[in-house]
């Protein structure tokens, strides 16, 4: 797996098509042989957790799975109201007084009335884990992070919010911190990945999310198509009605053969159909000139055990 450059991949996508599933996967696949990664969720719906079978994530950095190759996945649940106490603290250093300011239900009402606070505070956090150096202050942290992050229609509002704080408080400790956030996101560091399967909606938002990103001048990485279905033959046309099919079953033994070849005829009409759709929506995939990757259809769902199947797919991408 190539990773030359990128620490910090956002993984977006409709929702429906497993984004939260992807991430957890290539925060897996990024743990190899030493590495160590840091799986980020910001919407509060403790997914993560959900697919590693453990329990809700608190707000700090934990261990919770080793990676195909041997090196760790962390992950952390971030609280925006912790998150702002974290920031009260850092730049204001309010200590004590912050925490009064919770319990009072201060911390609670900023996050929710002050237009993209919360997002501000959410995305900074992440950029920060991407940001720090180790306990020798040499090496990172984490070697990467990856964002658990908002569906594809809200993606680069979120990311782009600190550009907006920036503009508004021109001078000060937030000013600067927004710039910081910016340069993260804006940088050959990250990459956002959007997630999608061969429908025309799914498709058609990540076109959307494409242009908007791209309009915004941050960084678009890989496609990754979720839950393909096993390869099938090339479709060819089937008729309406095939006498022969009838005949065919007859002679195999099949009671009631004429009222089944109705039906079966019916099904590889939808099958071919399908086939078709999907080629249309490879195609156009292909006209947004990025990479794109294609994860199975786990039989089973995304347990534990299909994670691992994913992460040993995606190890060998180029990211």
């Amino acid at each position: 797996m190539s990773t030359v450059g990128t620490r910090l991949h956002v993984v977006s996508g409709k929702g429906g098509t497993g984004k939260t599933t992807v991430a957890a996967a290539l925060a897996l696949a990024l743990a190899e042989r030493g590495r160590r990664t840091l799986l980020v969720e910001v919407e509060g719906r403790q997914g993560i957790a959900q697919l590693f079978e453990t329990e809700a994530l608190p707000y700090e950095e934990r261990r919770i799975a080793i990676g195909p190759g041997g090196g760790e996945v962390f992950a952390l649940a971030i609280d925006a109201e912790q998150a702002l106490l974290d920031y009260l603290q850092m730049f204001y250093k309010l200590g004590g007084a912050g925490r009064a300011l919770r319990r009072l239900g201060a911390i609670d009402f900023a996050t929710t009335v002050a237009p993209g606070l919360r997002d501000v505070l959410l995305t900074g956090k992440a950029c920060e884990a991407v940001r720090r150096r180790g306990p020798d202050g040499t090496g990172w942290a984490y070697d990467a992070v990856v964002m658990d992050a908002p569906p594809t229609g809200r993606i680069t509002r979120f990311l782009g919010v600190n550009d907006e704080v920036a503009g508004l408080a021109r001078v000060g400790p937030i000013h600067h911190q927004a710039q910081a956030v910016m340069r993260v996101l804006k940088s050959a560091e990250t990459a956002v990945h959007l997630v999608t399967l061969l429908e025309e909606m799914p498709v058609q938002e990540t076109a959307d999310g494409v242009a908007e990103l791209r309009a915004a001048e941050l960084p678009v990485g890989a496609v990754v198509v979720n839950m393909v279905r096993p390869a099938s033959p090339a479709a060819h046309p089937v008729p309406d009605a095939d006498p022969g099919l009838a005949a065919a079953l007859a002679r195999a033994g099949l009671a009631g053969a004429g009222d089944l070849a109705g039906p079966l005829l019916a099904q590889g009409r939808e099958h071919a159909q399908r086939l078709a759709l999907e080629q249309a929506q490879r195609a156009e995939l292909a006209r947004l000139q990025l990479s794109v990757h294609e994860l199975p259809l786990l039989a089973d769902g995304a347990d534990l055990a299909g994670l691992y199947r994913l992460a040993r797919r995606l190890r060998d991408l180029e990211w």
